[in-house]
């Protein structure tokens, strides 16, 4: 059976981008980039709604190709199309780099993924990542907090019907104030 993990830049008020759907304000340092990209060649799947969909389909398929992409912007890239994808949408009609649209029940689809063998799957995007939550899909969340407020935008977390225990697995703190907690679902 697959792990689902979920994982996100997230303000110290627990936003994981700003109205607008502003993301400029989590810029990562080397190190905690490179710690992404280490996370990301460990997933096998990813799973994104429509939004961040498109905005890493907007940049990453020629992030290697940009001029002054360090050498992890470049392995990210290449990890990134390399790495099947799901985009879940219902006006998504078009993908590329080994990606598939799901327009059907997301939660039935992330579930019987989760169902089959293989590597770990990271689910993205504020929408289906709570779906996933609220239906006790997510096996693993990685929390990384930068050092600012934004005061609303889009939460990290999501309403949930019932409390979910935790096991921390994790801690470690990044250049500028930035702070990795990892934690287990305990089932």
């Amino acid at each position: 059976m697959r792990r689902l993990h979920y994982g996100m830049n997230v303000s110290a008020d627990g936003y994981i981008a700003a109205p607008g759907d502003d993301l400029g304000w989590s810029e990562p340092s080397d190190a905690l980039f490179q710690w992404w990209l280490d996370e990301e060649r460990a997933i096998s799947l990813f799973l994104y709604g429509r939004r961040l969909w498109e905005t890493m389909s907007s940049y990453w398929p020629t992030g290697d190709r940009r001029p002054g992409a360090t050498p992890a912007e470049i392995e990210f890239a290449r990890n990134w199309r390399d790495t099947p994808k799901v985009v879940f949408s219902s006006t998504v009609a078009e993908v590329d780099w080994n990606t598939r649209v799901v327009t059907g029940d997301a939660v039935a689809e992330i579930t019987r993924l989760k169902a089959e063998d293989g590597g770990p799957m990271r689910v993205g995007g504020a929408a289906i990542a709570a779906a996933a939550m609220r239906s006790g899909l997510v096996d693993e969340f990685a929390i990384v907090t930068h050092p600012v407020l934004l005061g609303g935008g889009t939460p990290f977390f999501t309403r949930l019907d019932s409390r979910v225990r935790l096991d921390l697995v994790e801690t470690r703190t990044f250049p500028g104030g930035v702070v990795l907690t990892r934690y287990e679902t305990r089932r």
